[in-house]
């Protein structure tokens, strides 16, 4: 197979991007990438995991590193669709003004989005999806790009409302940071005796995020590679082991976030690695399990831990 015609600046500038984030949240290079491969796929991201593991640090190094405007919402359980989307107004004069809301940013930090309720979720969602807000009957785009980190606490927490199903399905991926290996939370407590600032990160030209979501679509993915993914996502609808297999808008985003991956490798051809390292970031939060799970408040999660089990009956070859 023929050296990949992606920019050679291009590849090393995303290694160097992905190579900072890791410098912030360290031994996590794999969600990392995961990460940056949402944001380069025009998808959207959802951090679930308990309190103070690193999610709001990832959102706000990810704009960091790529130059974007940054906006963190505290999702509360008083806060309605207006304080999100904006509001239009009298301006004195007869007319109206308009009052944009913190969602017309870049990068917009959705802090524990499960503990709002539906209709500010749905608000949130139905902007996500669309690209665009209404005021007063008029439509207004958001910035391009739109990316949304929204973060939430596992389902077991008190004061949370559910994401229901259809709208988890908004998300292209799903990630759990998880606790920090044992050396780097020791780090942790050294740099904060030591009172030292963390890492800066140099941001890039955002020209260089711009040309890495374009070559998305050219990334060739093979029939054999095709088959194996629409394999993976047959296996979530047909095992006894869910209630609620994959979506086809899952498969459209198993396809863009493995096309994304081959992107930051610097190929333009989709591999079976990719779609495996896919696999369970981008399907596991859209599954039911057919029996009820424990949530565990460990890191791991039980319904990513059967998709695992399942897709390893699934033979991909190399």
């Amino acid at each position: 197979m023929t050296r990949s015609s992606l920019a050679p600046t291009l590849d090393l500038r995303l290694q160097r991007a992905c190579a900072a984030l890791g410098t912030v949240l360290e031994g996590k290079q794999r969600e990392i990438e995961v990460a940056v491969a949402c944001l380069v796929a025009r998808g959207h991201l959802l951090v679930e995991d308990v309190p103070g593991t690193g999610k709001t640090t990832l959102a706000r190094a990810l704009a960091e590193v790529f130059g974007l405007q940054f906006t963190r919402v505290q999702f509360t359980a008083d806060l309605l669709p207006a304080d999100l989307l904006g509001l239009v107004l009298p301006d004195g004069r007869g007319g109206l003004v308009v009052r944009p809301g913190p969602i017309f940013t870049e990068v917009l930090l959705a802090d524990e989005l499960n503990r709002t309720p539906p209709r500010t979720q749905s608000a949130l969602l139905e902007a996500m999806s669309e690209g665009s807000v209404t005021l007063e009957g008029e439509r207004r785009a958001l910035p391009d790009p739109f990316f949304v980190v929204a973060t939430q606490n596992p389902a077991a927490f008190e004061g949370t409302y559910p994401l229901p199903e259809s709208q988890l399905d908004r998300f292209l991926v799903r990630l759990r940071l998880g606790y920090p290996p044992l050396e780097r939370e020791r780090a942790m407590l050294h740099a904060r005796r030591a009172v030292r600032a963390g890492p800066q990160l140099q941001p890039l030209p955002r020209s260089v995020l711009l040309e890495a979501m374009e070559r998305v679509s050219d990334v060739r993915v093979e029939a054999r590679i095709e088959d194996d993914l629409l394999a993976i996502v047959r296996r979530t609808r047909e095992s006894p082991a869910f209630m609620l297999g994959a979506s086809p808008r899952a498969t459209l985003d198993l396809d863009r976030c493995a096309r994304a991956l081959a992107v930051l490798a610097g190929r333009d051809w989709c591999t079976p690695d990719d779609v495996r390292r896919a696999a369970v970031p981008v399907l596991a939060h859209r599954l039911v399990p057919a029996e009820p799970v424990l949530h565990e408040l460990t890191g791991a999660d039980p319904v990513e831990a059967l998709l695992a089990s399942e897709l390893a009956r699934i033979h991909l070859p190399d």
